[in-house]
């Protein structure tokens, strides 16, 4: 009765019902009990089981979006000949069951990737948010228009100054191996495998052999100046790292230090490549950043396993190469974070605006486990270049949603030709064959009819057969598209699968 007043007063908006919805639902399947949600919900009404930020709503929306289906709407299916009849001038929205599989889309510079993808999903998984659904992580360049900063719960603008967040280097774990593992996919994933000695593995190594006793003599994971000496192998910290095992007795250390400095002793080491990645975060612009002393307010990814809003601003401007560094090394926390949760009724997304060098073969391996997660991640691309060749096939096979957008480059449309395979059609075929008169008055009839219509007499044949042909060709992808458009193949969390549909996204 309390919440029908409220509707009916115009006090219930649809982030309140969906909110309340979501606690109702934690209150069936027992995770809260009946009376701390009958007593909220009598004291406070539409406003009742408030998200943390206590915002009932975004600053402002620029896409349409329905709460109910939990949907927000990207555009319509052009009446096009190359769209199946059913599909035809419909509505297109997507959604948590659908972002579930990942999405990747692809398309040069100024065809609506940001301003027509990115930004009406990154606010559709806030508005998730502010209902209790989702846990949301938007990644791009900072002023790349993912939002107004009022919109987040948390904003993370690495490289400048007025930063109230700094970032976790080792995405809050305690653990030396787990932190190794995925600061090395951040510095070295790139590196392709025929380089010796630069592949993940061998970096993760090295790292835990540095990580592991700098924790247990300082009760800390080092910052970005102290593990950038550690690995070009300075006498000086290597030293104190030394006597301070030696005085607490850690003999298991001892010996991964040991074995750390005969290695730094072979050409082929992989340290000097770590260290000279690290130097690209070991900058002015990032003094105040990735500290560990306890100094800052560091965001962890942990953190999602609550409905947190978080925005992260990568300084692309004069510092791309450390830009990347970084999306990778979100990527990576986030793809071990999520997979690690214990409660996934929590919708989590990733949404990476620009993902040129970020994706891995650990990347990808990661992509992969997100969908039994019950989460996703949203990743751009100007082309399929920026992607290693090898890794262009399992990407593709990998998400379950994949849009090219209007531009695209023949070859880009290749690979999404390949991926979108092809469906059997009816061809017809039409010939006409010269009839041949036998008898004499077949003969002089063809002569009149030949003097009267100028052409010969003819017999026309239809042969209908089934041929398999691509549903989209590379040629129909970069030159047949319209500009402000795009394919798009969707496949939600159940299989449930749509074939690929031209989609007008302006409207």
């Amino acid at each position: 009765d309390r919440l029908a007043a409220d509707a009916r007063a115009g006090l219930m908006r649809d982030v309140d019902h969906a909110r309340i919805s979501r606690a109702w639902q934690g209150v069936q399947s027992g995770r809260h009990p009946l009376a701390t949600f009958t007593g909220t919900v009598l004291s406070h009404g539409a406003a009742a089981c408030p998200h943390p930020s206590g915002a009932r709503d975004l600053p402002a929306r620029q896409a349409r979006h329905d709460l109910l289906t939990g949907q927000v709407r990207l555009g319509t299916t052009a009446d096009d000949a190359r769209n199946p009849y059913a599909y035809r001038g419909t509505g297109l929205a997507l959604g948590p069951e659908l972002l579930g599989t990942s999405l990747v889309a692809v398309g040069p510079a100024g065809s609506g990737k940001t301003g027509a993808v990115v930004r009406p999903l990154a606010e559709s998984l806030c508005l998730h948010a502010l209902a209790g659904r989702a846990a949301v992580v938007v990644v791009g360049a900072a002023g790349v228009g993912a939002g107004p900063a009022d919109a987040y719960d948390v904003v993370v603008r690495i490289g400048n100054p007025d930063s109230v967040y700094d970032l976790d280097l080792y995405g809050g774990t305690t653990d030396p191996d787990e932190a190794a593992a995925v600061l090395a996919e951040a510095l070295v994933g790139d590196l392709a495998d025929p380089h010796p000695g630069n592949d993940s593995r061998r970096a993760t190594t090295v790292l835990a052999q540095l990580l592991g006793p700098f924790r247990a003599v300082h009760g800390r994971f080092p910052s970005v100046p102290e593990l950038r000496g550690l690995l070009d192998g300075s006498p000086g910290p290597l030293a104190e790292l030394r006597r301070g095992l030696t005085e607490t007795g850690q003999e298991s250390l001892l010996r991964e230090l040991d074995a750390r400095e005969r290695q730094m002793a072979h050409p082929g080491d992989v340290g000097g490549v770590l260290a000279d990645r690290v130097a690209l975060l070991d900058r002015p612009a990032f003094a105040g950043f990735f500290d560990t002393s306890g100094q800052s307010r560091p965001f962890t990814l942990k953190a999602l396993d609550h409905p947190v809003r978080v925005r992260v601003d990568l300084p692309a401007r004069g510092h791309a190469d450390a830009s990347r560094v970084l999306a990778r090394l979100v990527l990576a926390q986030f793809t071990a974070s999520v997979t690690e949760r214990e409660d996934r009724s929590l919708f989590a997304c990733l949404v990476l605006d620009d993902a040129t060098g970020v994706i891995t073969p650990e990347a990808v391996r990661g992509i992969q486990r997100l969908r039994s997660a019950n989460a996703g991640a949203v990743l751009t691309l100007r082309t399929l270049d920026d992607v290693a060749r090898p890794l262009r096939g399992p990407l593709l096979g990998t998400v379950g949603c994949r849009m090219a957008l209007a531009g695209l480059t023949p070859w880009d449309g290749q690979d999404f030709a390949e991926v979108w395979g092809k469906e059997w059609t009816e061809a017809r075929d039409v010939t006409d064959r010269q009839i041949i008169a036998e008898s004499p008055a077949g003969k002089a009839w063809h002569a009149v009819r030949r003097a009267i219509t100028g052409k010969a007499p003819t017999a026309r044949a239809v042969t209908v057969r089934q041929v398999e042909r691509e549903r989209w060709s590379a040629s129909e992808l970069a030159h047949a598209m319209p500009a402000g458009h795009a394919v798009l193949s969707l496949t939600d969390v159940r299989g449930e699968h749509a074939p690929p549909l031209l989609v007008d996204l302006r409207g």
